[in-house]
């Protein structure tokens, strides 16, 4: 089974993207931390539903440790801070691999300080599906997990759409995996995300 573990916004300033997130959302994020493996680092927001929004962009002061191109497919993005990703936790990431597209990619072991994790990335950085399909992580201690140390926010989610052009071939292979009604799969002509949170500002629309 796959469970809803965190929201991914893309951004090509950190701090610029964080005081814009921090004005949306009317609440402050936390610092994160960098990722030397891909060359990126985040800002992280807890919420009080145990999700938690990441704010990622590409660390122009770091040297990528791989020669391959980045997660997420940030090195294509431009633009406003945009939500880009939807990552489903999972206790058997190769299982869920076998039940998931074939470019939902491959399991890289990833750490930070005592956080260790294994994510699904596919070979050329991009998202699977076009961010149709939900990046795939397995924690390697459920109990060392950032929502931990983030301080609650007074923030939840409310309704994270899919649209797609494979949508209700989406849906329906999800079907049996994913089990969350805060998440709608709509037909569109192109890939895209969209969500709508409860905040101390009402409800917002990414």
């Amino acid at each position: 089974m796959f469970e809803l573990d965190h929201l991914v916004i893309a951004c090509t300033n950190l701090e610029i993207g964080r005081i814009l997130m921090e004005d949306l959302f009317g609440v402050p994020m936390q610092a994160g931390g960098q990722h030397p493996h891909f060359g990126t680092h985040n800002a992280l927001m807890g919420w009080d539903d145990g999700l938690y929004l990441e704010l990622i962009a590409i660390d122009k002061a770091a040297q990528k440790q791989t020669l391959g191109p980045r997660w997420f497919g940030l090195d294509h993005f431009d633009g406003a801070p945009t939500l880009i990703n939807w990552i489903c936790s999972t206790a058997d990431l190769n299982r869920a691999l076998a039940q998931s597209p074939q470019d939902a990619g491959q399991a890289i072991l990833m750490e930070r300080g005592d956080l260790h994790w294994a994510i699904a990335v596919p070979e050329d950085g991009r998202l699977p599906l076009a961010g149709g399909w939900p990046t795939l992580i397995k924690w390697k201690n459920l109990f060392l997990h950032p929502k931990h140390r983030l301080k609650v926010q007074p923030c939840r989610l409310h309704r994270l759409t899919v649209y797609h052009p494979l949508a209700q071939e989406i849906e329906n292979n999800l079907s049996l995996l994913l089990d969350d009604k805060r998440i709608v799969f709509k037909t569109g002509p192109h890939p895209l995300l969209s969500a709508q949170f409860e905040t101390p500002k009402g409800i917002i629309t990414l």
